[in-house]
């Protein structure tokens, strides 16, 4: 992990790779299992995956409050490294702050690249868009998040303390930024026509957390937007089916 100062806050971040510029934004659990991923980004592109602030070692920033400080940290970090013509790839929390960084300002990317985002409410009141990850059971949990939760949910009794406790670090910043409301912007529905950039969805055909016909209707809002579903794969394709995210991924950002 490298530390890169954006205008006074410090970023962790792991950089790798050589090519067109890649901002990796991770989802809101399972990074250790996200870092192969990022690998396989790497063998294309310059990729920038920072860690949340609150999600990794680093102190949060006092004055943090929303998704929304994320959004603009980033962006200040895409100038910060003079990136340009970037290509934004965001899984489910991480989607949802590439779809705040969209909405706000563009100049520096290129393309959105979104897995499984959360962050737009598109039911009514009664109803849920996402399953409650603070209810669920940890056996429930995983069946919900994967395709298949016995080949890539974490063994908790065979990791290392310290995985552990990143774990528990990230459910603790999952929450502070995402619990009331529940990891959705209320506004952002509305201003999903400011995205003027090509987007990509891709969802797992198993997602039981948020359906694919979520990301149909999430498609239908944003300018320019396909979606792309993908076999053998839950809400973390990442994860499960890394190597044929990154071919979807590669062949969108090719046209």
């Amino acid at each position: 992990m490298e530390i890169v100062d954006v205008r006074g806050t410090p970023v962790e971040a792991v950089i790798a790779g050589s090519g067109p510029p890649l901002l990796y934004l991770h989802a809101e659990q399972l990074f250790d299992q996200t870092r192969s991923h990022i690998d396989d980004l790497a063998r294309h592109w310059r990729v920038v995956a920072p860690r949340h602030p609150g999600f990794g070692t680093l102190p949060m920033p006092v004055d943090f409050r929303s998704v929304d400080d994320l959004a603009y940290l980033y962006l200040d970090l895409l100038e910060t490294l003079d990136l340009k013509d970037v290509l934004v790839v965001g899984g489910s929390f991480g989607g949802w702050i590439a779809l705040e960084m969209g909405v706000r300002n563009t100049s520096r990317i290129g393309k959105l690249a979104l897995v499984s985002p959360v962050g737009v409410k598109l039911s009514d009141r009664q109803e849920r868009d996402f399953a409650d990850l603070f209810y669920l059971s940890e056996e429930k949990l995983y069946e919900t998040l994967l395709a298949d939760a016995a080949r890539s949910a974490p063994r908790f009794g065979e990791l290392e303390v310290s995985a552990v406790e990143t774990i528990a670090r990230e459910r603790q910043a999952t929450a502070f930024y995402g619990w009331k409301p529940y990891l959705h912007n209320p506004v952002l529905k509305r201003w999903l026509h400011r995205i003027d950039v090509p987007t990509l969805l891709v969802w797992g055909e198993q997602d039981r957390f948020v359906a694919p016909s979520y990301g149909r209707q999430l498609a239908e809002r944003i300018p320019n937007a396909e979606l792309r579903l993908l076999a053998g794969a839950g809400h973390y394709p990442h994860i499960e089916q890394s190597a044929q995210l990154v071919k979807m991924i590669d062949a969108f950002a090719s046209r």
